[in-house]
């Protein structure tokens, strides 16, 4: 890569980089903002956040590479006819072809990073995110008690402590069973949560069960060491499914039909693979598009909006109807094929337009400048 074509590379990977970081950002605030509820809750709470944030960005990543490279190839180009540098570069002898060249080259590139992403990073990191999420869920000894304030896990069940110190132990418990008729209410000095078989238990020690009785009068037991199974209190969590995002290619082509959320999800699956294996070829697409709008056609001193909003709107168009078809192929496999032939086709009309034939005069070919200056002699 000579240093024109390395210059032409840099111009449209800068604009791509900040796109991304940009949209990327939004998104992964977004995705905090759904699942506050659950971080804020739990003890873990900031390397929580930070850690779902991060498996989240290949998934936003492989979402907003194809129009995030369109606009930044889109901003490049136009910057430089602005500044007149197509312009000169059509003076020098240079074609449309070897300005094209270094900026295909860049959509290539992301065109192996999305196929990269789609196929390996982004089920290793949603697997890893949904079983975080899974964890945090039946982490009950995260979430069952709020330091200082009173909380409802269960319809019939509330639970204080004072205080929490490290190891998940508690301080000063208070904790009022109210499902029998007759109420009972624990305290306790020190307690802490454990799984028994699967099931959340508090360890109480050094406290009293009050239980009131028929007469009216109310029996007191003191205890050094009392267990209290909370299992009764909590639905089970859900099952465990990945989802089609957090499947590899080959659990998507080949799924478990053993499994009824397999069999009842395998069409769902095929287009996931196929959606995963097509995508990358929007890049190539978007950035086509993105020539034709703004590298083809007569040199304007007054800008090329009305071009540039054209391509932006065809992006716009192939991107909704790549997400459609994907849509579609769900409930018709056969749609599949249009995965294919959306990009495709979207990157041959774009390439027969950047790829037309030249203006009649030996002098255009060397570009609108150099032909305005000759017409001007």
């Amino acid at each position: 890569m000579n240093t024109f074509s390395a210059y032409l590379f840099r111009q449209a990977l800068g604009p791509l980089l900040a796109i991304l970081g940009a949209l990327a950002a939004i998104a992964i605030l977004t995705q905090g903002l759904n699942q506050l509820d659950i971080i804020i809750t739990n003890r873990r709470a900031g390397f929580a956040f930070a850690w779902v944030t991060l498996l989240a960005i290949p998934q936003l990543v492989s979402l907003i590479l194809p129009l995030a490279l369109f606009f930044a190839v889109l901003y490049a180009v136009n910057r430089m006819h602005s500044d007149s540098e197509i312009a000169v570069a059509y003076s020098a002898g240079v074609s449309r072809g070897r300005i094209a060249r270094p900026i295909m080259q860049l959509a290539f590139l992301a065109a192996v990073l999305h196929l990269a992403i789609n196929t390996v990073i982004q089920p290793a990191a949603l697997r890893e995110r949904r079983e975080v999420f899974y964890d945090l869920r039946t982490d009950i000894a995260s979430s069952l008690v709020r330091e200082g304030s009173f909380t409802s896990p269960s319809e019939h069940l509330t639970l204080y402590a004072r205080e929490r110190g490290s190891g998940g132990e508690m301080r000063d418990l208070m904790i009022n069973d109210a499902r029998p008729q007759f109420p009972i209410t624990y305290t306790a000095r020190a307690g802490a949560v454990v799984m028994i078989d699967g099931a959340p238990a508090i360890v109480l020690r050094d406290g009293q069960v009050q239980r009131q009785v028929a007469d009216g009068t109310v029996d007191v037991l003191d205890f050094d060491r009392y267990t209290l199974q909370l299992g009764r209190f909590f639905e089970a969590p859900e099952t465990f499914f990945l989802k089609p995002s957090d499947r590899y290619l080959h659990d998507l082509f080949f799924p478990d039909l053993t499994s009824h959320y397999d069999q009842r999800n395998v069409e769902r699956f095929l287009a996931e693979a196929h959606s995963r294996l097509s995508s990358p070829l929007l890049n190539i697409a978007m950035v086509l598009i993105a020539l034709a709008g703004v590298l083809v056609g007569e040199f304007s001193r007054h800008g090329y909006g009305r071009r540039m909003m054209i391509a932006a709107a065809c992006a716009l168009v192939v991107r909704l109807l790549a997400l459609a078809f994907q849509a579609a192929a769900i409930d018709q496999p056969a749609l599949n094929l249009l995965q294919y032939a959306l990009p495709l086709t979207a990157s041959l009309a774009a390439l027969f337009v950047v790829g037309g034939k030249a203006p009649r005069r030996r002098r255009h070919a060397l570009g609108p400048e150099f032909a305005r200056m000759g017409a001007g002699s």
